[in-house]
């Protein structure tokens, strides 16, 4: 396999009060390069999708992909652009993330990749404390056409297209801090920070 990666960072933060996600501060940074640290030496490669001003992003290094249409679609229409990008760079894989959960694992693309060695068109998933966390996959190339069809279907809920075209689950520890910590809220973003001062 040839994986390379996509953070998802397209979300409105809504909760956050509509700020940009992926330049909250987070221990000194941003949430975005607490992401970068975990997940970049995992890929061969790096995109980020996020819409809007790519020149707010610039200084991260970096591939800037905006979703194909003006309206938000979610993270379907991320990993599209994404698998749109991956085909262009002759990579068979994309692993993906959100810019919103700075705990991921640091083995988190190795054991996605082990889950479906062998089958080069199978999804796979994480799941931890019997909750799947559908950004957080691994995607083959080859479904780029098929998810495009799905959007066009009206189908806006990954982990429901995940499964349905067979994704299989790879289970990670329950930790403590949670590795798949979602920093939605200033609350959360709060926690974050608690986590990452107490070393």
């Amino acid at each position: 396999m040839l994986i390379h990666g996509l953070i998802l960072a397209g979300g409105e933060g809504r909760r956050m009060g509509g700020a940009d996600k992926a330049l909250l501060p987070l221990a000194g940074r941003t949430l975005l390069d607490q992401v970068l640290d975990r997940f970049a030496p995992q890929v061969a490669g790096l995109a980020l999708s996020a819409n809007g001003d790519p020149a707010r992003l610039a200084g991260f290094c970096c591939a800037i992909l905006a979703d194909t249409t003006d309206e938000r679609l979610g993270p379907m229409a991320g990993l599209a652009a994404g698998l749109n990008w991956l085909a262009r760079q002759g990579g068979t894989h994309l692993a993906t993330v959100p810019v919103d959960v700075p705990f991921i694992p640091c083995d988190l693309v190795a054991r996605l990749a082990d889950a479906v060695a062998g089958d080069p068109g199978a999804i796979a998933v994480a799941e931890s404390g019997g909750r799947l966390h559908p950004t957080c996959g691994l995607w083959p190339v080859m479904l780029g056409p098929a998810l495009s069809a799905a959007l066009a279907a009206g189908e806006r809920r990954i982990g429901h297209w995940a499964l349905a075209m067979g994704a299989r689950p790879v289970a990670f520890a329950a930790t403590e801090p949670d590795q798949f910590l979602n920093v939605n809220t200033p609350a959360d973003l709060a926690a974050a920070e608690a986590v990452l001062a107490a070393g």
